[in-house]
């Protein structure tokens, strides 16, 4: 059974770097594409960024656009986030998702994780 399990969570303070990781098993998601989701507390989940399935495009909220960067690593089925410049808004559940299509899109993902949590202090 295909499985998405993002290690890589934890606590930062504002200004800092956090990189989280989105492992895949069960299946090879070269053909997919590679998505982050979060959730904050009380809000409904929302897009963060995704990437197509060769990795030449990609595609980011405005919220997070020139502070997160997603990238994939095929060979061992993984995707990333890298997060510069947080800021406690950025604080929230984050979650990897995977969906069968060409290029990055928002919605209409197939698989998730679990989710991990981030947390950004003031």
């Amino acid at each position: 059974q295909a499985q998405l399990v993002e290690p890589g969570g934890g606590l930062v303070q504002a200004g800092g770097s956090l990189r989280l990781s989105c492992a895949a098993s069960g299946r090879t998601f070269s053909g997919y594409v590679m998505g982050w989701f979060r959730q904050a507390p009380g809000k409904e989940r929302e897009f963060v960024a995704a990437i197509s399935w060769n990795g030449t495009t990609t595609y980011y909220a405005d919220s997070v656009k020139g502070r997160f960067t997603i990238s994939r690593d095929n060979t061992k089925n993984a995707v990333y986030l890298q997060m510069n410049s947080l800021k406690p808004e950025d604080t929230a559940v984050y979650y990897c998702a995977a969906r069968y299509a060409l290029l990055p899109t928002t919605s209409e993902y197939d698989y998730w994780g679990q989710g991990t949590q981030v947390t950004v202090s003031s």
